[in-house]
């Protein structure tokens, strides 16, 4: 756009990014509910991966398309990403509602399907939202404020997990209660705190030169794909090394999610028995604890991690994150001790805290303002295609080469992360000086 983009408070990022708060809540129902859900319905180590495949499948077909559909859509009166907030989370609080009533596998998995592409629906504009509405100095702080609502979203959904069963005891038709409890509440601020967002927070119109582009290019069935074609071909070098960083980075993070509870099962409480076993709903309950803690520590440190991109740069900023977090993850499976796990996880929470802001920071220079929503979704694509080969290939290796042991799978997962950490490395970013090296909005930390 020609014209400055008007600064905002802190307050005003933060009402902006309230929405990706219920978005988050339930993305982290999806990462620790669901599999144990899947354990609960029976099913074997093995399957779990390709249970899993409706989210990074939705993920590479949705948010590019919605990204590019997004880009070539104003509506003065209901916006450019707004609409695509408000469905995707209708369709979220919808499955939500419905999924603790799954009576098999396939119902489960189905219903996963549709939460999928609720969240990547209302999830993908998000991104080009803080890209729209925030100017280059301003881009950290939001950014990392959807960084701090993911934290704050998955800890509450990691509370409920432990805390509910504790409240609502028994089963309700194959489900434990308490799984009924964590989704109502999820169906809830998923459409909840996307209301609050929608309402507090007007969007930048495009300007008269974007208006032109629209009406001679007009949004038609073909138009997402001409588009992410294009845009892939134009794409700048930065974003193909970003690639590299992510296949090894989300398809370590899926095989922590995947293993996390039956780790702790085996390593802490001595067992590998799913279902009908007290022991393993124990550790499913503690699970819950260690992933809201590094959810915790993800919310704490989330800004700060800004004045540390600022001082020397978004690429050294995630390297040292990463390294942080794959040394957390080897220590992991060793731990006897239910306590320990808490130090362990922490620099996985640090990690986390960097993968959900700080690298749209080393590439978001380097992308055209007209194309964010379409690039914001091919980032995406980066972190679902290593989703997608995890699903389809680490069932064999887990089988044939980690014996099903899910300790071994998250040491697997440590070692992936240490080497994304070294990819990052070799990232050429522009210098960032120019483009973040500037005070957060006012009212900031």
């Amino acid at each position: 756009m020609n014209f400055s983009k008007p600064k905002l408070s802190f307050a005003q990022i933060i009402n902006m990014n309230v929405g990706f708060f219920g978005i988050q809540y339930s993305f982290g129902l999806q990462q620790s509910a669901v599999n144990p859900i899947y354990d609960f319905l029976g099913a074997s180590p093995d399957e779990i991966p390709l249970l899993n495949l409706a989210g990074p499948m939705t993920g590479l077909l949705i948010q590019p398309i919605i990204g590019a559909m997004s880009d070539k859509t104003w509506s003065p009166r209901f916006g450019r990403r707004k609409p695509y907030f408000f469905i995707g989370a209708l369709m979220c609080s919808l499955a939500l509602l419905f999924y603790p009533f799954s009576s098999s596998l396939w119902m489960a998995a189905g219903l996963l399907w549709i939460l999928d592409v609720g969240n990547n629906t209302a999830m993908e504009p998000y991104r080009a939202f803080i890209a729209d509405k925030l100017d280059a100095s301003q881009q950290p702080t939001g950014f990392q404020a959807q960084s701090f609502f993911t934290g704050l979203g998955q800890t509450l959904v990691n509370l409920s997990i432990f805390i509910f069963p504790l409240i609502f005891l028994g089963t309700t038709g194959s489900l434990p209660t308490w799984v009924y409890a964590s989704f109502f509440l999820g169906s809830i601020c998923s459409i909840g705190s996307v209301w609050w967002s929608m309402r507090t927070t007007a969007e930048i119109p495009p300007s008269e030169e974007e208006l032109e582009e629209m009406k001679t290019t007009p949004l038609n069935v073909f138009s997402p794909f001409i588009d992410i074609a294009k845009a892939i071909k134009d794409m700048p070098k930065v974003m193909w090394q970003l690639a590299l960083v992510y296949l090894f980075q989300w398809y370590a993070l899926f095989c922590y999610w995947q293993n996390s509870s039956k780790s702790i099962a085996q390593s802490v409480w001595k067992t590998t028995t799913y279902q009908d076993n007290p022991l393993y709903n124990e550790a499913v309950s503690w699970t819950g604890l260690v992933n809201g803690w590094y959810n915790i520590v993800m919310f704490l440190v989330a800004f700060s991690l800004v004045y540390f991109a600022k001082k020397y740069s978004p690429k050294l900023v995630h390297t040292f994150c990463l390294v942080l977090a794959g040394i957390g993850f080897l220590v992991f499976p060793m731990i006897e001790n239910k306590y320990l796990l808490f130090p362990a996880i922490t620099g996985f929470g640090i990690g986390w805290a960097s993968m959900m802001g700080i690298p749209y920071l080393i590439v978001v220079s380097e992308i055209p303002k007209e194309r964010y929503g379409v690039y914001m979704g091919i980032i995406n694509m980066m972190i679902v295609i290593p989703m997608l080969i995890q699903t389809l290939s680490f069932g064999y290796i887990l089988k044939n080469f980690l014996n099903n042991d899910p300790g071994k799978a998250i040491t697997f997962a440590g070692i992936l992360l240490l080497i994304a950490a070294a990819a990052t490395m070799l990232i050429k970013a522009k210098k960032p000086s120019e483009d973040i090296n500037m005070p957060m909005g006012g009212g900031g930390h």
